[in-house]
């Protein structure tokens, strides 16, 4: 489903109410939500959001646990951080238990912490071996590139079948990401893509209309057998997409 608003501002507003109405679902069912969070500037407008009410009022963030999507190579602290924007941003205004907040740990060796976070992810969900964890939602961007979390074009982890989390060197940024891979997103229950920016419209159109070619389009993989895929996009994104 593509949803197009028409500024950033209208976006964030509608994946505000989409991430409360998932929250609210997903505790009332089970007694807790999953949310996988992302990073880069488009979400920055909707963390802001969340922190404020009504939003904050709606989400229960008593039973709100929060993951990441991907992180850099950095220390928490970093400006690069994707920790260190979510948390300035919404999870320091909000009453979330620190235990439920799960970081990357990017200020560590990146293969180890690929390994240990797929340890907390595996704790967290209470998986058993060959089982994937499933997100009742979680938040994703798209590059100009067509990446997502950090999938990157031309990268190992496009077509990682096995492990949860892989860390990779992205020769394009000169820089390590630690990244969730695509069986964990394609078993999630809900995903959300967020795509502002007139940017974004060539990249738009390629994963949404042209040839499956994942390792050029990364984002093209994110293709759940068993949940929802939604595109917010603003209006200056869709300038090369058909009718």
């Amino acid at each position: 489903m593509v949803i197009i608003c028409d500024d950033l501002a209208a976006l964030s507003r509608e994946a505000a109410a989409r991430f409360a109405h998932r929250a609210e679902e997903a505790t009332a069912a089970q007694g807790r939500f999953s949310v996988a969070l992302s990073g880069g500037t488009t979400p920055r407008a909707l963390y802001a959001l969340l922190a404020q009410n009504p939003w904050r009022a709606r989400v229960p963030w008593a039973a709100t646990h929060v993951f990441w999507g991907d992180e850099r190579c950095v220390p928490p602290d970093h400006p690069d951080s994707n920790y260190r924007l979510a948390y300035q941003t919404l999870l320091a205004h909000v009453p979330i238990p620190a235990g439920n907040i799960h970081r990357l740990r990017g200020e560590i060796d990146p293969i180890v912490a690929a390994s240990e976070y797929e340890s907390v992810l595996r704790a967290a969900f209470g998986l058993r071996p060959g089982q994937l964890p499933r997100f009742d939602l979680i938040l994703l961007g798209l590059g100009e590139d067509g990446h997502t979390a950090s999938l990157f074009p031309g990268t190992a982890a496009v077509h990682e079948r096995e492990r949860l989390v892989v860390a990779q060197w992205v020769e394009k940024l000169k820089a390590c990401r630690l990244t969730l891979t695509p069986p964990v997103l394609n078993a999630a229950a809900a995903i959300l893509f967020l795509v502002a920016g007139g940017a974004k419209a060539a990249a738009l159109r390629q994963v949404l209309s042209g040839d499956n070619r994942p390792d050029r389009y990364p984002a093209q993989v994110v293709r759940p057998a068993d949940g929802d895929v939604t595109w917010l996009v603003d209006r200056a994104a869709t300038g090369q997409l058909s009718s």
